[in-house]
């Protein structure tokens, strides 16, 4: 199943990528994905020009679970850069029995707005599926992760630590049309747990008829210890219409 997205949003602050928003479900094996490619020129005062990719693709087969995720959006006002940001994100899933599974991931992330410059994570971990009803599920993770992290406000050192990654996941399906997603994340540094951070995302899809369905999305972030001048907490609210074919 392949998937072309178009969101409009306000306020875009992801810090940290909600691994569970990319999981698609399915019982068949092979490739299934989602792709948006938006492009905006405008001038009124000034010349504006943004670009935004996003382009998510999944492999499954068996015990093996595959998903790769690469967003990139660049904005340009008057010839000056305003805002440009990337994140890439590859994960990899072993089912080992009907509620255990081992997880992990790679992710590289730039973005000018939070004055993160690189942020590299490695992390490894098991995922526990804490119910097997199809329309409820919930899902543990508990996950270990080296963290490379170099900012852009010229007064934090370049930092290596080791965090945890937990997180809390829920999808609920009470009818055909309608699924309910959450997640909550809690990420502290392993030698000094005051310093944490916390994102938490929530989705609600309604289906409107054949493929399209209408999703808004809402994500808070908490950052006990961001970039100078970056506030603590920020938020992004996304809303829009999905459309998928197979």
């Amino acid at each position: 199943m392949v998937a072309l997205l178009f969101f409009s949003s306000e306020t875009a602050t992801a810090q940290i990528l909600n691994a569970e928003s990319l999981r698609k479900v399915t019982d068949t094996s092979g490739f299934s994905g989602a792709l948006a490619l938006e492009f905006q020129l405008k001038r009124n005062k000034n010349d504006f020009f943004t670009v935004s990719n996003n382009l998510h693709l999944q492999y499954k087969m068996k015990r093996h679970l595959t998903i790769f995720k690469n967003d990139i959006d660049f904005q340009k006002i008057e010839g000056k850069k305003l805002s440009n940001s990337f994140i890439s994100h590859l994960r990899y899933n072993y089912k080992l029995n009907s509620w255990l599974t081992w997880e992990a991931f790679l992710q590289g992330q730039y973005n000018k707005v939070n004055l993160i410059n690189f942020r590299g994570l490695a992390g490894t971990g098991p995922r526990f599926k804490l119910s097997q009803l199809e329309n409820y599920k919930l899902y543990l993770g508990t996950l270990v992760m080296y963290e490379q992290e170099e900012l852009l406000d010229e007064v934090t050192p370049v930092s290596r630590d080791l965090r945890g990654s937990m997180y809390f996941s829920f999808s609920l399906y009470p009818t055909e049309n309608i699924s309910i997603v959450s997640t909550t994340y809690y990420q502290p540094k392993l030698k000094q747990f005051k310093n944490y951070r916390i994102s938490s995302q929530s989705s609600l899809v309604v289906g409107l008829f054949e493929n399209f369905a209408l999703k808004t999305s809402y994500t808070f972030t908490y950052d006990a210890f961001p970039a100078q001048t970056i506030p603590n907490s920020q938020y992004d609210f996304t809303t829009g219409i999905a459309y998928t074919f197979d």
